[in-house]
């Protein structure tokens, strides 16, 4: 089965190799495309070489109405005296029951501290509190 979708790619205007360019989709089964939508994102990575983090955000912008990932990327709490860096993109969404929908995500650290390590890190898109730690 097919389905039509309509949208538009923009270079990033970098000349470099490593340029990029973003897809944005207008229309998606013959139905507009033209919100775009984020998510609240927090938790608290897996207990390390004595330590553990916890990290808050929101991710990128992604297209409202059809199948999309997120990108996110956020800085852990300071511990130990030192930060990691948490980065990647969201599975797909997956629907709610009373509309809706969220996305899970999960990945390791940043290398950082005196003992250079990493810390796992997971769990689902949602949660609208303040970021706060």
């Amino acid at each position: 089965m097919e389905i039509p979708v309509t949208g538009f790619v923009v270079h990033s205007g970098d000349s470099d190799s490593d340029h990029s360019h973003r897809l944005f989709i207008t229309s998606w089964d013959g139905r507009p495309v033209n919100k775009v939508h984020v998510h609240p994102f927090k938790g608290t990575t897996s207990f390390d070489v004595g330590h553990f983090h916890h990290y808050c955000g929101e991710t990128k912008s992604a297209p409202s109405g059809g199948p999309h990932v997120h990108h996110y990327c956020a800085e852990t709490s300071c511990n130990d005296q030192h930060r990691h860096l948490i980065k990647g993109t969201t599975g797909p969404a997956i629907p709610l029951p009373g509309g809706g929908h969220y996305q899970c995500f999960e990945g390791c650290t940043t290398v950082s501290g005196k003992i250079p390590h990493v810390h796992k890190y997971g769990g689902s898109t949602g949660d609208e509190e303040e970021c706060r730690y």
